[in-house]
C-alpha cells in the first residue's frame, strides 16, 4: 500500500482556512505502526503531483474536514443489544464521522476513570473512528454526589453531562458548574424541567390533542435553558445546550452570547427537518426527547444555525432494539438513530431545497464541535490530523434501514429518497469507509 493518499480535483470546503475551491489534498497515511491515527495532512494545493501516492479522483465532490458528532449514545457498557462501540463506529464512518462523543448514560454510567478508560480502549480496539467519552457529572446519574471530573478529564473525558437524566436541582447544578470551572471543562446540558413534561410523549399542541397523546410543554425547555444561562453567568462555567428545539430558546442563547456568557448550543438534523406531524399515525420512530416541534420552530432553528447563534449540529444518535419501538406510542422509548442519514438528510432538506450555505453547514458539523470541546480536528491545514470526509452532493439514494451498520433501525427517514452521500471517510490517515 502506498504511504501517501492523494485526493484529486475535489472542492475543498474548510472554514478554518476560509477556503472553498477546487484543490488536491495530499495525505500521509497511517501505516499501522505505533499509535493509531498518526496520519497527517501534507498539503492542500492545486495540481499536486505525487507519483508514489494512491490517487482518488474527487471531481464534483466535496472534500471536507472529518465530521464530528459531539452527542451520540453507543449503549456500551450494559445495553449491547441496542448498540456497541463497534457497531456505532461502523455507522459513524459510513455517515462520514471521524470523531464521535459518547454520552455517559450507559449501564453502568461513565462516572469514573475506569469507565472512561474502558471506552477509549474499546474504541482503539475497533479502530474505525475516534470515540471520545463524555463523563457523568454525578455518581450514578443520581444528582447527589459530584464525580471526580478532574481525574476523568485527565483520563480522556472531553466534556461532562448527565444527559438522559436532566438535572432538576438548581443548587446541585450550580455545584456542577462551579467544579467544571475549576477543571476548565465543558458541561453539556439536557435542558428540561421535568415537572412540565411528566407523562408527555410529544410536543404539546393541536397535533397531540388530535392524536389523544399527552404533550410536553415547550416551556420545560425554555425555563431550563434560562436557568442554565443564569448559572453559567454566575459561575463563569462553559455550558453547552444540547438539542435545542424551540424558537424561544434561540432568543435566550443569542442574548446570552451578546452578554459574554460562555454558552454554546447544538441542534439535531431531525429538529431541522421534521415537525410534530411526522408522528402521523402514532409512528414511534418519530418519538424523541425533546420532541419534534412546529414548522415555525424549524424555521427559527435553521435561521439560528445559519447565523451561528446555534453553533453546531449533533445527531443525538439513540438506537433502540426493534421490539422496544414496536409498541404503543406511550410505552415506546424516546430516541432515533442519525449517524448514517445525517449528511443525506441535511444536504437534501437544507442545501438542495433551502439553499443553506455549504460552508456554514460543514463548519457546524466539523470545525465548531472541535472548537467547543478543545480537541484536534475540524481542519485540513498542513500538519493537522488526517481526518477527511468526501461527500458527493448529487448522489441520489434511498434510506434502507436493513442496510444500516448500526444495530438501531429506529428512524422516521426510512424509505426517503435523499440527495447527498458520503463516499469516502479517512480517519487518522486510514481509509475507514469507501463507497463501493
Amino acid at each position: 500500500m502506498a504511504r501517501r493518499l492523494l485526493l484529486k480535483n475535489g472542492t475543498v470546503v474548510d472554514t478554518s482556512q476560509n477556503l472553498m475551491g477546487v484543490r488536491d489534498v495530499l495525505i500521509e497515511r497511517d501505516m499501522g505502526q505505533g499509535t493509531w491515527g498518526r496520519g497527517r495532512i501534507l498539503a492542500v494545493a492545486e495540481n499536486i503531483v505525487a507519483e508514489d501516492a494512491e490517487v482518488i479522483d474527487c471531481t464534483r465532490k466535496l472534500v471536507v474536514p472529518g465530521l464530528v458528532d459531539m452527542h451520540v449514545h453507543f449503549r456500551e457498557p450494559g445495553e449491547e443489544h441496542k448498540e456497541t462501540i463497534a457497531t456505532g463506529s461502523a455507522a459513524a464512518v459510513v455517515g462520514g464521522f471521524t470523531t464521535v462523543c459518547c454520552m455517559p448514560n450507559t449501564k453502568p454510567p461513565l462516572d469514573d476513570v475506569a469507565a472512561i478508560e474502558f471506552v477509549l480502549k474499546r474504541a482503539d480496539e475497533v479502530g474505525l473512528c475516534r470515540v471520545l467519552p463524555i463523563g457523568a457529572v454525578s455518581v450514578g446519574l443520581k444528582h447527589e454526589q459530584l464525580t471526580e471530573m478532574a481525574a476523568m478529564k485527565e483520563a480522556g473525558a472531553v466534556a461532562f453531562s448527565d444527559d438522559g437524566e436532566p438535572i432538576q436541582d438548581s443548587s446541585f447544578l450550580r455545584k456542577v458548574l462551579a467544579y467544571s470551572k475549576v477543571c476548565d471543562a465543558v458541561v453539556i446540558l439536557h435542558c428540561e424541567d421535568k415537572s412540565l413534561t411528566v407523562g408527555g410523549v410529544m410536543n404539546e399542541g393541536l397535533t397531540a390533542l388530535r392524536l389523544g397523546l399527552r404533550g410536553m410543554s415547550r416551556a420545560a425547555e425554555v425555563t431550563a435553558i434560562h436557568r442554565a444561562i443564569e448559572l453559567a453567568k454566575q459561575t463563569g462555567a462553559k455550558v453547552h445546550i444540547a438539542h435545542v428545539s424551540v424558537k424561544e430558546a434561540v432568543d435566550l442563547i443569542r442574548r446570552a452570547k451578546e452578554e459574554g456568557v460562555q454558552v454554546t448550543a447544538e441542534v439535531t438534523p431531525h429538529h431541522l427537518t421534521l415537525t410534530e406531524e411526522a408522528v402521523g399515525d402514532y409512528d414511534t420512530n418519530a418519538k424523541m426527547n425533546p420532541p419534534l416541534r412546529t414548522a415555525e420552530d424549524v424555521a427559527a432553528l435553521r435561521e439560528a444555525l445559519a447565523e451561528g447563534v446555534i453553533d453546531c449540529i449533533a445527531t443525538d444518535h439513540a438506537p433502540h432494539a426493534v421490539e422496544e419501538k414496536e409498541t404503543t406510542f406511550d410505552d415506546a422509548p424516546f430516541g432515533i438513530v442519525g449517524l448514517e442519514t445525517a449528511v443525506g438528510v441535511l444536504w437534501t432538506e437544507l442545501v438542495h431545497k433551502a439553499n443553506f450555505p455549504v460552508m456554514r453547514l460543514v463548519e457546524a458539523m466539523s470545525t465548531k464541535p472541535c472548537q467547543i470541546l478543545g480537541i484536534d480536528g475540524g481542519t485540513l491545514r498542513e500538519g493537522s490530523r488526517a481526518d477527511v470526509t468526501v461527500i458527493d452532493p448529487n448522489a441520489v439514494w434511498t434510506v434502507d434501514v436493513s442496510k444500516f451498520r448500526s444495530k438501531g433501525r429506529n428512524t422516521p427517514y426510512n424509505g426517503w429518497a435523499l440527495k447527498g452521500k458520503v463516499v469516502l471517510t479517512v480517519c487518522g490517515g486510514r481509509i475507514v469507509f469507501r463507497e463501493a
